[in-house]
């Protein structure tokens, strides 16, 4: 279900796109520098198809979004992010893992150490 859902929403968002792609632009934020009673502060306009198309699109949209937002907050669960914590379960770690502290495999390493930097091919 929410595959299917989503596949609308993606087509929705695309229509929208294209839509308001191909309206006429007005020009001039808020209807300034448009002569006559046709701006957008001004008196109103005559809803065109492509504005009336933009609108359900639109609404269409939000819908499909409110719809997803459902359908993932039933699917989550009431478990958190936090819960799993960072670490596995200590069943999952070997018990011949050395205990190297951390970022210790970015240090360089020290004088004492006979271990070659590349293992050998045997």
């Amino acid at each position: 279900m929410e595959n299917v859902v989503l596949i609308i929403h993606l087509l929705l968002a695309l229509g929208l796109i294209a839509v308001v792609l191909l309206q006429r632009s007005e020009g001039g934020g808020l209807g300034m520098g448009s002569s006559g009673g046709n701006g957008a502060v001004s008196g109103r306009s005559a809803a065109t198809a492509l504005t009336k198309l933009t609108w359900i699109l639109a609404a269409a949209f939000i819908c499909t979004s409110i719809v997803l937002t459902v359908i993932s907050a039933r699917n989550a669960g009431s478990s958190s992010v936090f819960d799993g914590g960072l670490l596995p379960p200590a069943e999952d770690v070997p018990a011949s893992a050395p205990a190297a502290p951390l970022g210790s495999d970015l240090l360089p390493p020290s004088a004492g150490d006979t271990a070659p930097l590349v293992p050998s091919a045997d």
